[in-house]
């Protein structure tokens, strides 16, 4: 983990840091940023903290942030505590009736009014909804072995640009629903991605636990900055993209297709690493776009 200290700057380097931001702010005031957060990234109480900080900040100078969140390990902790055991297949939580309640009363409930709670606790205006609400997010059965894990068939984003329209931040549990009412556990990387898309947002950045896109796994220094979607072919095919990897990077090229100008795979285990990505040169993880050679911003 890293150090979560906090940073003594002088005066001097409080209003360089500031400088180097006003472009930034400039480019993304009244831009659309969908920020995906969850998994193994919400763990740590203080990082969570800080996450909610950063996109209070980013919501106060003008960028209208939309966050959607996942729960995995809270849905595993809460099903240990009823008795019930977890079990997985290729990847994916395998999800009966009473699992997708739990999916339910997790995400919808305890996690997504947490986090619109500390958003609100730091100043920022926001309001919770999940897939449900307004049937935002419909889904049909993505394999029968898997029971109630959703494939998506349609989103429904009017709910969301509302909510931007009245200056709120929504906060969204990824939840899904059928014409018959069935609950279903959706990925969240893949419904960030369908409403990053629906949305045409400048930017999508999905925080995770990892620091993006390794050359060599085993070498945490060999992180590569930005691919297009040529060299992410390249990247599958030389099995430097792999394992769980694999899933994360094929969101982040479908949210490229459906119009979202670039995509951020960000370590959310650095402290204000949302803000590193968007308001600095510095840069965080391994962006993802369409074609390096034709985007004169990089």
């Amino acid at each position: 983990m890293k150090n979560l200290e906090p940073i003594h700057l002088t005066n001097a380097q409080r209003a360089q840091v500031l400088t180097q931001a006003l472009p930034y702010i400039q480019k993304y005031y009244g831009k659309i940023v969908v920020v995906k957060y969850g998994g193994n990234a919400m763990i740590n109480e203080q990082l969570k903290a800080q996450v909610m900080e950063d996109i209070v900040l980013l919501h106060l100078i003008g960028v209208k942030v939309v966050l959607v969140h996942g729960g995995g390990p809270e849905i595993t902790e809460t099903l240990k505590k009823i008795g019930k055991e977890s079990v997985f297949c290729e990847g994916l939580r395998v999800t009966d009736k009473e699992t997708a309640e739990v999916v339910q009363m997790v995400l919808a409930g305890k996690i997504n009014k947490s986090l619109v709670n500390m958003l609100e606790i730091n100043g920022g205006k926001s309001i919770g909804i999940s897939g449900l609400d307004g049937h935002m997010i419909k889904a049909e059965m993505k394999d029968e072995r898997l029971g109630y894990v959703g494939r998506i068939t349609e989103v429904d984003i009017t709910p969301v640009t509302d909510l931007l329209e009245k200056g709120y931040i929504p906060v969204i549990s990824t939840i899904g629903c059928d014409d018959e009412g069935n609950v279903y556990n959706i990925n969240a990387d893949t419904a960030a991605s369908f409403i990053a898309g629906g949305i045409k947002a400048e930017r999508l950045i999905t925080m995770t636990d990892i620091e993006g896109i390794l050359r060599d796994k085993n070498d945490h220094s060999s992180i590569i900055p930005c691919i297009d979607l040529k060299m992410a072919e390249e990247l599958f095919k030389s099995e430097v993209i792999s394992g769980g990897m694999i899933p994360k990077v094929e969101c982040c090229i479908d949210a490229i297709h459906k119009g979202v100008k670039k995509v951020t795979i960000l370590d959310g285990r650095v402290p204000h690493a949302l803000l590193i990505e968007t308001l600095t040169d510095e840069g965080a993880g391994t962006m993802v776009v369409a074609d390096m050679n034709e985007d004169d911003e990089l």
